[in-house]
């Protein structure tokens, strides 16, 4: 994040001099990474018109902090460095992530920026071995500091997460709710413009829409087979085939665009279609046809779209036992680059059981359909303020935004 000076408006010592409108609760947003701010992003349109709240955003420190100027930029907000943020007290803050979140003054609301809570953390001793792998977000490493739970409230998408974290750190069991999943219901939602996403990605009626998900990680399908997208394009015809691919924020902004669009290239020039990661993205995933992904929180949305997943990867072993991701790495069928790919890719399709992504489904949330009513509720009720008597109806996800050959 780049430096700035102090604001002094619309918070600050003496704010109150200089601001319109006096009275306000003050909400922090910490945004940590892309992933995390865009979550938190689509959250606020719950609570930012409320002429009570002055929502205020900064910059936490992560290693993939890349891209957080820009998109901190585009949301338009107020923006205060983090020394600052650390420094003030705010009525409450929002964070999608853990780094760090024990220097705020503020009562601080965490929620998840994926599918749940599906990885396991790897924590390490100074000598060098694995200390524990707990489910990471539900471990005394990411909730506690100075031996206290930092968190007001973890929020949670599913019930049985309240058990995993009742045996990982019990003392922070108090502080959890369970509100459900965004993306999930979001999804559920778009499937209405089905249509026009796969316009939009130049899918006709007639081709296969195949897309490519990769989170980010030497375990990735990215990281163990980026020759992945020539293969597709050699041996799916470009008039029946529409090959799209999604990466995690963290690929873009750890190695760079620029880097990512070189590295690509040859294969855009072919036909590939690039969803950047600024981009909207469950619309893709409603769109597609098959999903070709690893271990990311993308394979488990598309699965409980009801699309296809064709596995492939190598990050199994990191997967919470019990997790969505997990159920889904053990049911999927998976790809294999020692043979044709195209015959794998039609298997996939035929032999897809609706079964497996309702039961992917009623893992990601206990609460479906309730995630915006349930966190908006949580928000009111934590800054002491009643709720307006009507809510902003969820949306359905936004146009993807591809990059095709010669863009």
């Amino acid at each position: 994040m780049e430096s700035m000076d102090w604001r002094q408006v619309p918070v600050g010592l003496d704010a109150e001099r200089w601001v319109t409108r006096t009275g306000c609760k003050t909400v922090l947003v910490v945004v940590h990474t892309v992933t995390t701010g865009q979550r938190l992003a689509a959250a606020l349109r719950l609570i930012e018109s409320d002429l009570r709240v002055q929502v205020v955003f900064t910059a936490a420190p992560d290693v993939f902090s890349n891209g957080v100027t820009e998109l901190l930029r585009e949301l338009d907000g107020v923006v205060i460095p983090w020394e600052q943020a650390t420094r003030m007290g705010f009525d409450l803050a929002l964070a999608a992530a853990y780094g760090e979140l024990h220097k705020l003054r503020a009562p601080v609301i965490v929620m998840p920026h994926g599918a749940g809570h599906n990885k396991l953390a790897v924590r390490w001793h100074a000598s060098g071995a694995v200390a524990s792998r707990g489910v990471y977000g539900l471990d005394p490493q990411s909730l506690v500091a100075s031996g206290r739970v930092v968190p007001e409230v973890i929020v949670l998408s599913h019930r049985r997460d309240l058990d995993i974290l009742g045996r990982q750190c019990p003392e922070a069991l108090p502080a959890a709710e369970v509100i459900g999943d965004p993306c999930y219901d979001q999804m559920v939602i778009s499937r209405q413009l089905r249509g026009d996403y796969r316009r939009v990605l130049g899918a006709s009626r007639h081709r296969t829409l195949v897309v490519t998900a990769s989170t980010w990680g030497t375990r990735s399908l990215f990281g163990q087979a980026a020759e992945l997208h020539d293969r597709l394009l050699t041996e799916l015809p470009a008039d029946r085939y529409r090959l799209v691919s999604i990466m995690h924020p963290n690929v873009w902004y750890g190695h760079g665009t620029r880097q990512v669009r070189a590295w690509l290239g040859s294969a855009m020039k072919r036909g590939l279609v690039l969803i950047p990661p600024a981009s909207e993205w469950l619309g893709v995933l409603v769109a597609a046809n098959l999903v070709v992904s690893d271990h990311g929180s993308t394979a488990v949305y598309a699965s409980a779209a009801g699309v296809p997943v064709l596995w492939a990867g190598d990050g199994e072993e990191d997967l919470a036992s019990g997790s969505a991701a997990a159920m889904l790495a053990q049911a999927a069928p998976r790809l294999d680059l020692g043979r044709r790919v195209r015959p794998q890719l039609a298997a996939a399709v035929a032999g897809h059981q609706a079964a497996l992504s309702d039961a992917i489904a009623e893992r990601i949330t206990s609460e479906p359909g309730q995630f915006d009513w349930n966190l908006r509720r949580l928000i009111y009720r934590r800054l002491g303020l009643t709720q307006p008597p009507s809510i902003p109806a969820t949306p359905p996800a936004g146009m993807p935004t591809p990059i095709q050959r010669g863009d």
